[in-house]
């Protein structure tokens, strides 16, 4: 039997394709889980409300803060989030419930190795299966306010990584994989402009050319055939799209200051 309770936080909006499958991982297996929605206007809420009581509908803050209002309602030290693309592994769950048979732990983070599917088959290489840390332990824990990609900001960090995964499902097919990937770098470039940060077209050249060697070429991506490729080059153009952003950003204000 598992010695430490743990809660978990799902944040969504229109994911009703989705999300069924996400709490169906977890409902049973959690001791407290909370859906954090924010302007459903499809059927996520209504399919939420069959697995919890805790269905919660708010504004859209940003990623950060909206994690940060699920995490001030979990009420056990350890905290599971996940997102409505993601499903909790039988293996991974079982790998924790002995882990958290022991009274007292050394960690304070567990992470999970992200199987990340695109087009019905698993990435194997690459950034889409780099261990995600997503169960820790709240105490003095919050996230960052990042536009996108935020982080976990926590005093002590140490880490436990499972041997079986947590399964990624973040793209229905590949136009929402462009959207998705797009609509990132415009959050981001949005985020590091307002900070100060400034960009130049040789800079988005070299940026996405390194990228994608990176990817492909050093994180193995072209074990991953034809969908190693695809994603390698998505990720190079997201960091293009990135820096053009920040200059397009530059090149209306200048025009507005004329």
């Amino acid at each position: 039997m598992r010695k430490h309770k743990i809660s978990a936080f799902v944040i969504t909006k229109n994911e009703e394709d989705r999300i069924e499958d996400c709490l169906k991982s977890i409902y049973n297996w959690v001791d407290q889980l909370i859906v954090m929605d924010s302007g459903s206007n499809d059927n996520t809420v209504k399919i939420a409300k069959r697995y919890t009581e805790e269905v919660y509908q708010t504004d859209w803050p940003g990623y950060g803060k909206q994690r940060n209002r699920a995490l001030k309602k979990c009420l056990h030290d350890w905290v599971l989030t996940i997102d409505a693309d993601e499903r909790l592994s039988d293996g991974a769950k079982k790998e924790i419930d002995n882990l958290f048979s022991k009274e007292n732990l050394p960690y304070t983070m567990i992470k999970f190795p992200w199987q990340t599917y695109f087009l019905k088959k698993p990435l194997r290489f690459g950034r889409f299966s780099t261990p995600q840390g997503k169960l820790f332990h709240q105490r003095e824990a919050c996230f960052n306010d990042g536009a996108v990609h935020e982080q976990i900001v926590m005093p002590k960090r140490i880490c436990y990584t499972t041997k079986n995964p947590l399964e990624h499902y973040s793209w229905r097919d590949y136009q929402h994989l462009q959207c998705k990937h797009l609509e990132y770098a415009h959050l981001q470039a949005k985020e590091r402009y307002h900070k100060g940060q400034r960009a130049s077209i040789s800079q988005a050249i070299l940026s996405s050319c390194y990228c994608f060697f990176w990817q492909y070429l050093i994180r193995l991506g072209f074990i991953n055939g034809r969908r190693g490729f695809i994603i390698a080059m998505t990720l190079a153009h997201y960091e293009m799209h990135r820096y053009f952003d920040m200059i397009c950003q530059d090149l209306e204000n200048k025009d507005k200051a004329l």
